[in-house]
């Protein structure tokens, strides 16, 4: 999936490269005839059947393990943009060895800026490319997991791919499951074992009681199929909706499993997004 976004990534950024150098020339072409100060970058992208992507330079060598300096200098400008992100994964990915450790720590920080990754999501999604801007905007999501307007933007791709219904996300990845999360009663119910899997937590199911039992650091919290009443290490508590069976997967109520499970849960109503992550 990375590798996919960064092809157009890289695109992107080949063509922002370009037009800035271009830019730049015409800015100083009559002051400065024959001279060289001002950087004149030409990349060449070449995309092969595998996807490989390969960013030179004439000006700073597009050969050899001197061919990093280039971007080094171009992401000096654009730290703080979405070209940032694209320049750091490429650093990272292509020209690790050639990175210091103080290199690779600020290229880190840059490369995991949701914010960079979400706006060039939208600049994706502006061109047309929403089935890449849902891909780029999955790793904002992921550099920051909290940030509950990246899940709206991810919602909104999506509507637009049509893809509907209630969506979940546990700690910035979506769980598999059988049974679509739905809402009943104003509660959004989800499939039990989705959830408990994404947090890494233990559970049994009792026949003879249709009970499911959920253990997570120290935390028990115990369901009974059609029935409002559950307990959480031994206490009883009263739920709005009941666990369900339906289309033979157990659905719960999510908010109180996930918290009850010490874990935090948001729900982002314009799109219709359940997101939990560990605090």
């Amino acid at each position: 999936m990375k590798k996919r976004w960064m092809v157009i990534a890289s695109c992107v950024l080949a063509t922002s490269l370009m037009a800035g150098s271009a830019f730049a020339k015409s800015e100083t072409s009559n002051a400065n005839e024959g001279k060289s100060d001002n950087v004149k970058v030409n990349v060449d992208l070449k995309v092969n059947a595998k996807l490989d992507v390969t960013v030179t330079s004439d000006t700073y060598g597009n050969q050899g393990h001197n061919g990093y300096k280039g971007l080094l200098n171009a992401i000096n400008n654009v730290k703080d943009k979405p070209a940032g992100a694209v320049i750091a994964e490429l650093l990272l990915t292509k020209y690790e060895t050639q990175l210091t450790a103080e290199m690779k720590a600020e290229l880190e920080a840059i490369k995991e800026k949701d914010a960079a990754l979400s706006a060039f999501a939208d600049l994706l999604d502006r061109t047309g490319s929403v089935t890449d801007a849902v891909y780029v905007q999955k790793e904002a999501i992921i550099a920051n997991v909290t940030n509950l307007d990246s899940y709206k933007k991810l919602g909104k791709l999506y509507d637009k791919l049509g893809k509907k219904g209630v969506k979940l996300y546990v700690n910035g990845e979506e769980p598999t499951f059988e049974v679509a999360p739905f809402i009943r009663e104003g509660n959004t119910l989800v499939p039990f074992r989705a959830i408990s899997e994404a947090l890494k937590a233990t559970v049994t199911w009792n026949e003879e009681e249709r009970s499911v039992t959920v253990t997570r650091d120290g935390i028990t919290v115990k369901l009974f199929i059609d029935s409002k009443t559950a307990t959480v290490n031994g206490n009883e508590v009263t739920l709005e909706v009941p666990a369900a069976i339906e289309n033979g997967s157990t659905v719960v109520p999510v908010r109180f499993v996930s918290e009850a499970l010490k874990a935090a849960v948001k729900w982002e109503s314009e799109t219709q997004s359940v997101v939990i992550y560990e605090d």
